[in-house]
């Protein structure tokens, strides 16, 4: 109680204070425009305690949101993992990888459909040949497999490289195709759209695709195939990414902590409550069926992978997630690339969202719950609510609260749902391998949501950037920046911004305030100024 009047007569002084700045600042202002500031004033301490208390209800509504959310998913990944250790499956490499020649099989026509393996490239000088190397040792009859390389460089050199690596692979026996685009209409879904066209892609039954930093190992298409070719209502087997160079920064050290959330629960999850998830545009199998009947690859969004998945869902196609199929992938190891790319992967859905929403619920062959999980908890509960929570309660609401302490947070709200979300989402993390980062992570992570939902208000408004498409910077085999080596460093603004009001409410919460809001608000303007000079991840040289 004494605590509370406190805060009360400090805010009253603080009020006072203002109104005496008020008169000082207003001297030299005509009579009419200062009473209108006046009422202005009067106005907003009349409603900036209501407003706070409304802010403070959503909030917990929003919470809740995501805790129900990720209890949901968490609980079918983990029962979903259990009834697969105990049942005993049929090998997914059922398929032979040699025609049976003694039981009178002499062409492999016999046992194995038709595969195009596609690989998008854009100037990609790092990885293509890691790329294509690894597409091309996948183990399956040279004569029921082609490598098409799709290349949209702009750079001649890189495109006569590209050309060269393919040709030599084409030499030892390989059927490699080598596609160039006289532009890059559409981007990545145009490149595919357009390798297509071609008649000898028309004829395979299913499509790999791999983008260029992925190397598959040569058994992929031996184990995901299979499922393919044994249920004929399957559209899409997904594998999931491990990535080369999780050690080589604090900052794909907490991707790594994310994208392994990503595929060992939200991927798991949704394949196993209804044969839906998110195609992750890359280390999945595609039957050839359900794409030209899906109407193939769309640009309108930079969401490409999403939008067919979309839309291959609302005309019945079933997904399948295998976890115990791993692809060597890359992660952006500069700051920014990775808010390039993660501009990409907010923007895209949420402007999916919008055009489609219609259509999704208009669908006729899905059931209600298939309708129910894509727009509540594909949609709006994980994309949207969690996000616009994230930066919204810790970043703004927070602060804020400590300039007013008669608005008053429950003790489950601040702390007990935030740790509860964040032991559920640390759930796919080896505990052994990042235990000590959990906190960074989080603090990372409430950084990073200033970002995305900055990304999503653009989506679904249709902003400027909306259509912005920048291709994320591989490293492959080129080393980073030498210390000794001076190079320029990215400011960016907004967080540096976002980190300093978080410094001062942290402070004067610290010196004036009445709770602990101040052992969270510093550490993590610590995370906004990190993020915003451009101190987590590495720059390379070619």
């Amino acid at each position: 109680m004494h605590q509370h009047h406190a805060g009360r007569h400090r805010l009253t002084a603080m009020l006072a204070g203002a109104a005496e700045s008020f008169d000082r600042l207003t001297v030299s202002l005509s009579p009419a425009v200062v009473a209108f500031l006046r009422r202005l004033l009067r106005a907003w301490s009349a409603l900036s305690v209501p407003l706070l208390r409304g802010a403070v209800m959503l909030c917990m509504g929003m919470s809740l949101m995501v805790l129900a959310e990720k209890v949901l998913l968490g609980t079918v990944s983990a029962a979903a993992n259990v009834l697969r250790r105990r049942q005993r499956r049929p090998a997914t490499h059922d398929v032979p990888v040699q025609p049976d020649v003694e039981a009178g099989g002499g062409s492999s026509a016999c046992f194995f459909p038709m595969v195009l393996v596609q690989i998008p490239m854009y100037n990609e000088r790092e990885v293509y040949q890691l790329s294509i190397g690894a597409a091309c040792r996948l183990t399956w009859p040279a004569d029921r497999l082609i490598v098409q390389v799709l290349d949209d460089s702009t750079d001649a050199a890189i495109k006569e490289l590209v050309r060269e690596e393919c040709s030599r692979w084409a030499s030892g026996g390989v059927d490699v195709r080598y596609e160039a685009r006289k532009d890059n209409a559409g981007h990545k879904a145009g490149n595919l759209t357009e390798g297509m066209r071609h008649a000898y892609a028309r004829r395979c039954e299913f499509v790999a695709i791999f983008d260029a930093e992925f190397q598959p190992s040569s058994d992929f298409l031996a184990r995901t195939v299979p499922l393919l070719v044994r249920d004929p209502g399957i559209a899409l087997v997904q594998a999931r990414w491990e990535f080369v160079n999780a050690d080589e920064c604090m900052l794909t050290r907490m991707q790594e902590m994310s994208m392994d959330y990503h595929f060992k629960v939200e991927q798991q999850a949704g394949s196993s409550l209804c044969s839906f998830f998110g195609y992750n545009g890359s280390a999945g199998v595609w039957r050839r069926e359900a794409i030209e009947e899906s109407g193939g690859w769309d640009d309108r969004t930079t969401a490409e992978d999403m939008d067919l998945a979309l839309r291959a869902a609302l005309l019945g196609w079933e997904f399948v997630y295998v976890g115990d199929i791993k692809v060597k992938s890359e992660l952006p190891s500069s700051v920014r690339a990775y808010r390039s790319q993660q501009h990409r992967w907010s923007c895209g859905p949420a402007l999916l969202f919008k055009k489609m929403l219609r259509e999704i619920l208009a669908a006729e062959r899905v059931s209600a719950w298939k309708k129910l999980y894509i727009v509540y908890n594909f949609f709006v509960t994980r994309r949207v609510v969690s996000t616009f929570f994230t930066f919204f309660f810790f970043s703004v609401l927070l602060p804020a609260k400590a300039l007013f302490p008669q608005v008053r947070i429950p003790a489950w709200q601040m702390v007990c749902v935030p740790t509860a979300t964040t032991l559920l989402n640390s759930a796919g993390t080896p505990w052994r391998r990042s235990a000590h980062l959990v906190v960074p992570w989080i603090a990372f992570e409430n950084a990073m949501a200033l970002h995305r939902f900055k990304a999503i208000l653009i989506g679904l408004f249709e902003a400027g950037r909306a259509n912005e498409w920048i291709v994320t910077r591989k490293s492959g085999n080129s080393r980073p920046t030498p210390p000794g080596l001076k190079r320029r460093r990215e400011l960016h603004w907004l967080e540096l911004l976002v980190g300093a009001l978080l410094l001062a409410s942290g402070c004067y919460d610290c010196v004036h305030g009445h709770g602990y809001f101040y052992l969270f608000a510093l550490p993590q303007s610590m995370m906004y100024f990190a993020i915003g000079f451009d101190l987590l991840g590495v720059h390379h040289t070619s």
